[in-house]
């Protein structure tokens, strides 16, 4: 079960293609850089991720270091994924996260797994938004 909306972020992405995926299908590498809200604070966040093909065609991402930055503190996160190519020439996402940090004020992140959706269209414009799993 899902608990309410933890966070939403907008991000610009930037992607290039890398060396193939243990699939031998492509991969792609994808900066982001944005913000939004996190437990009710304003923040910042950057991460890069990895996505490899798979041979049906959908993507499987995996993000090994991520930081959110807020006036109150620092967090860093983990997240992996399953995703597909939209219509338009976007990605949609949905995967888990995993947060650590050492201020107070983000002190919730710690310890719980965070459900999460992940869209973006064509010109790199992203949302994601991050579900407390209960």
């Amino acid at each position: 079960m899902l608990g309410e909306k933890a966070g939403s972020m907008t991000f610009k992405e930037t992607s290039k293609a890398v060396a193939s995926g243990k699939y031998g299908m492509p991969a792609m590498e994808t900066s982001t850089v944005g913000g939004g809200k996190m437990l009710g604070h304003d923040v910042m966040a950057q991460a890069t991720f990895t996505a490899e093909m798979r041979p049906d065609g959908s993507w499987l991402g995996d993000c090994p270091a991520g930081i959110l930055f807020c006036a109150e503190g620092v967090a860093t996160y983990i997240c992996s994924g399953v995703g597909n190519m939209t219509a338009d020439g976007g990605v949609s996402f949905r995967g888990g996260a995993s947060f650590e940090t050492n201020s107070e004020a983000l002190s919730e992140l710690n310890g719980k797994y965070y459900m999460f959706t992940y869209e973006s269209d064509s010109e790199g414009n992203a949302e994601w938004n991050l579900y407390p799993c209960k």
